[in-house]
């Protein structure tokens, strides 16, 4: 449990440090994201706060959904996401409040979340690295398939977990421990370095690292 923010990946760039290194970076634009909802024990059994981000026109929202966000005094919003807080860090926060890049500092690490992008129904090759049969006389249109799967008669079924072909990617990923390079609170950009899941233009979520460096 930790403070977070909501974001959207730009792009990749690269930045120099100090010393003239160059410094992979991962441009994200985070925030501003107002607080919709405050969950507590007392009503909710838990604590947590509910972030709005990206505007979203009131033709295209429902109207129970309206009266949620007219209730904290909120333009209406795209992605609706909660960040769990400890009872002593969410007395700080009311609704109508907003989260802000700010919350992050140059050298902190971050614990990045997003969906890894969807490669649809893929064979073992692809999917899990394998090496395919040889390409030499005797073997035809059997390059590329995953081999023999039979247990023989004990236990007589396929275990699972098998790598087999199937759907990739498109899966919820946490990379933990992104050093955050630069905030350009002017422009709501958070960089922090290395490479963080899904597409450009999707969603994230950012938090403070829950294990942190040492």
């Amino acid at each position: 449990m930790a403070l977070g923010i909501l974001g959207r990946k730009i792009g990749m760039t690269q930045v120099f440090d100090a010393e003239g290194n160059v410094v992979p970076v991962t441009v994200i634009e985070a925030g501003p994201c107002p607080i919709v909802q405050k969950k507590t024990v007392a009503s909710d059994q838990y604590n947590a706060i509910q972030l709005g981000f990206v505007d979203k026109k009131e033709s295209r929202v429902t109207k129970p959904l309206l009266g949620h966000f007219k209730a904290a005094q909120v333009t209406p919003k795209r992605y609706l996401k909660e960040i769990r807080l400890e009872p002593d860090e969410i007395v700080e926060y009311s609704k109508g409040d907003e989260i802000r890049v700010n919350i992050f500092k140059p050298g902190e690490y971050v614990d990045v979340t997003g969906w890894s992008k969807g490669r649809g129904f893929a064979g073992v090759v692809k999917r899990y690295h394998f090496a395919g049969f040889p390409a030499s006389h005797g073997t035809h249109e059997y390059f590329r398939h995953g081999g023999a799967i039979g247990c023989r008669t004990s236990p007589g079924r396929i275990f699972k977990g098998k790598r087999m072909p199937g759907r990739m990617g498109n899966e919820r990923k946490t990379i933990q421990n992104l050093q955050v390079v630069s905030i350009r609170e002017d422009q709501n950009l958070l960089l922090v370095k290395g490479a963080v899941p899904g597409s450009n233009g999707s969603l994230l979520i950012i938090r403070k690292a829950v294990k942190g460096k040492k």
